[in-house]
């Protein structure tokens, strides 16, 4: 019994789905969509194949050119066990120094590589293009900026997670609301600040440019940009932030001039990794599925080494609001 439940964890891990929906698909029941039950079916048969069958192991070239901390390590470490799951042999490539390597063009050529999985590449559309032509299997997790259509990609929805959460503010009174977004040519960033400008406007509110900072996503441009907002002639009630870290930085901002967080100002993260729940007060943010995009990453790709299509070839999964002590009603 116990073996069959590690089997049935396995392969709720290798297919993306639920282990409830693999129980389901493994009882005959009747609630389960035909290409849900087809993808369980091929992974039980793997599972049932004798270790050394069907094959070489595939190779997969694993690039995410950044530091492995939480977000990052998260995505990777997921990818990786999945890959193992599925009896392939991972490439990896990591750390902020191959970010400059012009290693793309090259992998099609690569002896013994079969096929790759991009983690946020920094590598323009041209370079994804050209690589997609080759005919070179491979999937874009966190996409950078727009694929093109061909190009399949697997990401969150950015756009709905940041509505959410500017929503929560406007439910609790907040109307000047200080933005700190991500870079400005980044996909998410551009999502993100298109659903909190859509939350504001369902209250009336227009967006204001003198209220939004684009920076790059760390804590010591957290503390930089919030403080020239604070600073500024707007008296804000609450911050919204591209990720933890800034937001982290945002607390600390607040701090140093005798703000109190929630009392006087809100401040709202997004991402909702570990740092998030270390801070006091704990961070309201929003949480990304980073291991189930790892995981859905790696079924994708591997339906095309199959021979099958996608079952879609831009992917955004759910994300979920986490509100905690950050954040409170407008102050008074």
């Amino acid at each position: 019994m116990e073996n069959r439940r590690a089997k049935v964890r396995d392969i709720a891990a290798e297919t993306g789905v639920s282990i409830a929906t693999v129980s389901r698909v493994l009882n005959d029941h009747a609630n389960v969509s035909p290409r849900t039950r087809d993808l369980v079916l091929q992974a039980v048969e793997r599972h049932r194949q004798p270790a050394g069958t069907g094959g070489a192991a595939r190779t997969v070239y694993v690039r995410c050119p950044y530091l492995l901390t939480d977000y990052f390590g998260l995505i990777v470490s997921s990818v990786v066990e999945t890959l193992r799951l599925h009896g392939a042999r991972t490439v990896l490539d990591a750390g902020e120094a191959s970010q400059g390597s012009e290693v793309l063009a090259g992998l099609p050529d690569e002896p013994g590589i079969d096929a790759a999985v991009l983690i946020l590449p920094p590598e323009d559309d041209d370079r994804l293009v050209a690589l997609s032509r080759r005919g070179f299997p491979f999937i874009v997790v966190d996409p950078r900026t727009a694929l093109p259509a061909d190009i399949p990609s697997i990401s969150a929805a950015h756009l709905s997670g940041a509505r959410a959460l500017t929503a929560h503010l406007v439910g609790h009174g907040h109307r000047a609301i200080g933005v700190i977004a991500g870079p400005d040519v980044w996909l998410a960033g551009d999502a993100r600040l298109a659903g909190h400008h859509a939350a504001l406007a369902q209250v009336g509110v227009l967006p204001s440019p003198r209220l939004t900072r684009h920076v790059e996503p760390t804590i010591d441009d957290g503390v930089r940009a919030a403080g020239e907002l604070l600073d500024g002639a707007d008296r804000l009630t609450a911050l919204v932030c591209f990720n933890d870290k800034l937001a982290v930085g945002a607390l600390r901002a607040a701090h140093d001039r005798g703000l109190r967080v929630p009392e006087d100002l809100s401040v709202a993260g997004f991402d909702d990794i570990d740092l998030s729940r270390a801070t006091r007060p704990a961070l309201t943010t929003v949480r990304q599925p980073l291991q189930e995009m790892g995981r859905l990453a790696v079924t994708q790709l591997g339906r095309v080494l199959d021979g099958h299509r996608p079952e879609a070839l831009h992917l955004e999964l759910s994300t979920t609001l986490v509100v905690r002590d950050s954040t409170g009603p407008v102050p008074v």
